[in-house]
């Protein structure tokens, strides 16, 4: 079993970067597929950015190709999201997940293990 704890988050301005972390214990990330996902207030949890168990290819949202990227550092057994050009709109709690799929696929519902979140909040 994984633990995850994410951290990076804060309260920027639009057009600025954050890297947010989502680091590992119990076992190593290279285990699963890793997601991100964020939930807004009032709105549904929506996949992000997700890194296949490979660690070769990643898959994004419409909403983020372009100005996210997802990553892995096996020897920090830890899972970054450097996020460019933020906008309000990207504003929320930003969780990552771990699923012992080969794929990160964009279903909340298939991931088994998640962090507590961390904020980001865009101001315009």
């Amino acid at each position: 079993q994984v633990q995850l704890v994410e951290s990076g988050g804060g309260l920027v301005q639009a057009g600025d970067s954050l890297r947010l972390s989502c680091a590992a214990s119990g076992r190593t990330v290279s285990s699963y597929a890793m997601g991100w996902f964020r939930q807004a207030p009032g709105k549904e949890r929506e996949f992000v950015a997700g890194l296949h168990r490979s660690g070769g290819s990643t898959a994004y949202a419409d909403s983020v190709k372009g100005r996210f990227t997802i990553s892995r550092d096996n020897a920090k057994n830890t899972v970054y999201l450097q996020m460019n050009n933020l906008k309000p709109e990207d504003t929320a709690v930003y969780h990552c997940a771990a699923t012992l799929t080969f794929r990160a696929v964009p279903i909340a519902g298939a991931y088994d293990y998640w962090g507590q979140g961390t904020q980001v909040t865009v101001s315009s």
